[in-house]
């Protein structure tokens, strides 16, 4: 099949670009010669915005096992209408994806009846316990692009120092949930003034950063690259910064939002509020859109974390964290960080795109390059829409998001040349 995109505003960070051109595709990849098969479908670009697809590096597909809270193939389709073209899924799944016949199901799953590009993440340990290495190689070799163990930190050091041994010699990063358990135990939300109003047990910043500080000192003695997840406080954002500054490879990512939301909000008792690691207060967003802009964090992506209604509609301390982010991820960085004026737009879609794949050495994607797969987001940066429940496509609701008015939407997400969600 031969696209052109005629007429449309394109941006793409790898190249330095924001132009108005045409896009032309032809078999699934980004061509630069005029096509001229008269079966070629034209798409009208004008007063819209081309970028390449959209890449999340950190979310939750829920399968196998918790199908119930989203699949492969319902949360590609939310995953689409965000404008994503690539998600990364975590391995706590039940059971978790610590062998290489469960990331061969995942891909299996994906290619049979998911829209976008599904990559899995592999255990680092077996069962994620901590106790035992997984395969890490029959991991690679059946197709993870990182290793972790997301949600449960591997608290043993000399087991964290043998995994990153191990992630070294595959050419594999560590993504680390960094969370120091014994200070974070029982906690629901951030520990501070709200907490105590609130009568919830808190989560110390010292939690996660404790955590980074062990891990950044260990990949400084392995020499591995270790890749920190959802960082939300200003001392995690001065660590990892001193941490590059010595040359370790450490890159990092935070989620929307930890730049967007504070404890305050939690003051409703919003299960929809509760995340992990929890909203924290006003100067830790200051510091994580410094830490965007100076290049101390190197990507934005959603933590995508659905869970049923039955499961949020609980008290405070009962209910899981986690909420879906798919469906408002460019919106959230739009409204608060380029109409604020805290990144440009290319720098934005940098830490979405090029900077995801040049990281985990996606190729061929982030970029709308000559011979690249063509994986394209099409926003109109004039709609404005409310973001409402009815309207969510994932099958969990659980977002803090819901009623709130953005001004810019996708309109369009083509992957592989295939246009697989439009407005």
């Amino acid at each position: 099949m031969q696209v052109c995109i005629k007429n449309i505003r394109v941006i793409d960070p790898s190249q330095n670009k924001d132009v108005i051109e045409n896009i032309f595709i032809k078999d699934g990849n980004i061509v630069t010669a005029p096509l001229t098969n008269n079966s070629m479908k034209i798409i009208n670009g004008k007063d819209k915005i081309a970028i390449p697809g959209l890449i999340d590096i950190h979310s939750h597909l829920r399968e196998p096992g918790q199908e119930s809270k989203e699949t492969i193939c319902s949360g590609t389709k939310s995953a689409a209408s965000g404008g994503i073209t690539t998600v990364f899924c975590m391995p706590n799944t039940e059971p978790v994806i610590d062998n290489a016949q469960l990331v061969e199901f995942i891909i299996f799953k994906a290619k049979t009846e998911g829209i976008i590009n599904v990559f899995p993440i592999g255990c680092a340990t077996k069962g994620s316990k901590g106790t035992l290495l997984a395969d890490i190689g029959m991991l690679k070799q059946a197709g993870v692009v990182a290793i972790s163990d997301d949600g449960l930190p591997i608290n043993n050091s000399m087991i964290m120092r043998c995994v990153l041994e191990y992630t070294k010699m595959f050419d594999l990063p560590f993504i680390s949930h960094s969370e120091n358990t014994d200070l974070s135990k029982h906690g629901v939300m951030n520990e501070g003034i709200n907490s105590t109003i609130l009568g919830l047990r808190g989560i110390p910043k010292q939690a996660e950063e404790v955590m980074i500080s062990r891990d950044i000192m260990l990949a400084q003695l392995t020499g591995s690259h270790l890749h920190v997840a959802h960082v939300s406080t200003a001392g995690a954002v001065d660590l990892i910064r001193n941490a590059k500054k010595q040359g370790i490879n450490v890159t990092a990512e935070t989620c929307p939002h930890y730049f967007t939301l504070t404890d305050d909000v939690v003051r409703l008792y919003d299960t929809n509020t509760k995340v992990n690691p929890p909203l924290r207060n006003k100067e830790d967003i200051e510091a994580i859109k410094y830490g965007l802009l100076d290049g101390t964090i190197d990507c934005i992506c959603t933590d995508h974390a659905p869970h049923t209604k039955d499961e949020k509609n609980k008290e405070f301390d009962l209910a899981p964290f986690g909420i879906i982010g798919f469906e408002t991820l460019l919106n959230l960085v739009l409204s608060e960080l380029v109409y604020t004026g805290i990144l440009s737009l290319t720098q934005a879609i940098s830490k979405m795109t090029y900077n995801p794949a040049k990281i985990f050495n996606l190729k061929g994607r982030g970029s709308l390059i000559q011979g690249n797969v063509a994986d394209i987001t099409i926003i109109d940066p004039n709609y404005i829409y409310k973001f409402n429940e009815d309207n969510i496509i994932s099958k969990s609701k659980n977002s803090p998001f819901i009623g709130k008015t953005f001004k810019g939407k996708v309109v369009m997400t083509i992957v592989s040349g295939r246009i697989v969600y439009h407005i």
